[in-house]
């Protein structure tokens, strides 16, 4: 009669037998780990690429770091907001948008007087994303924007922020000569409109 463990049962290394379920499970977790430390390193390489002397590596890491959505890189993309070309500063505002941190709120506001409208525009828009209430005076004041594409993110992203002080001002921007900005503004006021609705005393969960 033959003694031991059946065949398939694996040990640990204390002689502990193994199923297959806790392999899957510890298989499982080996590739997590690897996953993350991949990433990390990844995340890592895009921010080094926001240094480089190279156009295009800069302004593709600078997009690329808001997909990662890594708190790691927002310092950095906040750095990048000075790049000397717009392409690379106007990409670090939309991924500081995504990262949603909200130590990018004031360095994002500040940019909004830039003479570039393209970082304006990421500016308003990655605003809109981190919904902080910090935005919405700065934003209004952007509803008056000589570039009509800024006036509609703008008006977008009070939207996204929900705070009531910005109807007014969206309801004049209802009397825009644009019609995205027209529509941006009037989307808006709905959304705010619902937000409070929400969040009034009462309303249904």
């Amino acid at each position: 009669m033959a003694y031991g463990w059946p065949e398939g049962i694996r040990m640990d290394d204390t002689g502990t037998p193994v199923t297959e379920t806790l392999l899957e499970k510890l298989r499982a977790r080996e590739e997590l780990t690897a996953y993350e430390e991949n990433r990390r390193r990844r995340v890592q390489e895009y921010i080094h690429l926001l240094k480089s002397r190279h156009l295009h590596f800069r302004w593709h890491a600078a997009e690329a770091l808001g997909n990662e959505g890594d708190p790691m890189a927002v310092e950095p993309l906040i750095e990048a907001l000075k790049d000397p070309y717009v392409d690379v500063a106007w990409l670090a505002a939309k991924s500081l948008g995504m990262i949603g941190n909200s130590r990018a709120v004031e360095p994002l506001i500040a940019v909004l007087t830039s003479s570039e409208k393209w970082l304006r525009t990421g500016a308003a828009w990655g605003l809109g994303k981190l919904r902080d209430t910090r935005a919405v005076e700065p934003l209004i004041l952007l509803l008056n924007d000589p570039k009509r594409g800024v006036r509609k993110t703008a008006a977008w992203a009070l939207g996204e922020i929900g705070d009531n002080r910005a109807i007014p001002a969206l309801t004049g921007a209802l009397e825009d000569p644009d019609a995205g900005v027209r529509t941006a503004a009037r989307e808006a006021l709905d959304t705010i409109a619902m937000t409070s609705s929400k969040a009034a005393p009462g309303a249904a969960a």
